[in-house]
């Protein structure tokens, strides 16, 4: 995935800001980077461009990986569909085999019996957990975490620590964090957005430096 002089402007009661200035980054299968940035710098922005879910005010992103949608986003459950039907959705649209996606968001979600319930009706523990086993019942070359989801308790968020990492050996992970253990856990190296601009660093350390002096 390649980005180039991707731009981004919001017009708010005749404001304009200019959130992203000209980002240029190149994504690789295989590529484990953490995104850091101040509040505000524009990291969640960049990460629904990154998505698809919005659009560039100009420049151009060409996409030669599957795309994941921000692990753990749940804007795409529907709540009056149970968590079956919404795992059967995800299935048919991404061509994976539906039944088995079920068992597999059923089980990792530990949702039980409640898989065949409206989502309307889950706590927001359960909601976070199946936004999670959504996320990964498919196989994507590119994962999105804007901060690590918080679904559940300290078993379950290992659980999906140890998922994630898993995936890591076979697929590129872009994560937005202001944790500097989790971004050394995951990635490989580091990015700073600053003033609309995405500064790429291969030494961790000299990126958190960067990071710590905006």
């Amino acid at each position: 995935m390649r980005l180039t002089s991707v731009r981004k402007t919001f017009v708010d009661d005749g404001l304009v800001r200019e959130v992203l200035r000209g980002v240029n980054a190149t994504f690789q299968v295989g590529d484990t980077v953490g995104i850091l940035g101040r509040n505000g710098a524009g990291k969640s922005t960049l990460m629904r461009i990154l998505a698809g879910v919005e659009k560039p005010s100009s420049g151009l992103i060409e996409r030669h990986m599957s795309v994941s949608w921000p692990l753990g986003y749940s804007g795409g459950v529907h709540p009056a569909l149970t968590g079956a039907d919404n795992a059967r959705f995800i299935a048919r649209i991404y061509g994976r085999p539906t039944e088995w996606t079920v068992d597999f968001v059923r089980d990792f979600a530990e949702l039980d019996e409640e898989i065949h319930a409206p989502v309307r009706t889950y706590s927001s523990g359960m909601k976070s957990r199946l936004s999670f086993a959504l996320s990964l019942a498919v196989d994507f070359d590119c994962y999105l975490l804007d901060e690590i989801t918080s679904a559940g308790d300290a078993r379950f968020n290992a659980k999906c620590q140890q998922a994630l990492l898993s995936r890591r050996r076979r697929s590129a992970l872009i994560l937005v964090s202001h944790n500097a253990d989790t971004v050394r856990t995951f990635c490989r190296y580091a990015a700073v957005l600053n003033g609309g601009r995405l500064y790429f660093h291969e030494n961790m350390d000299e990126a958190f430096r960067v990071y710590e002096q905006l």
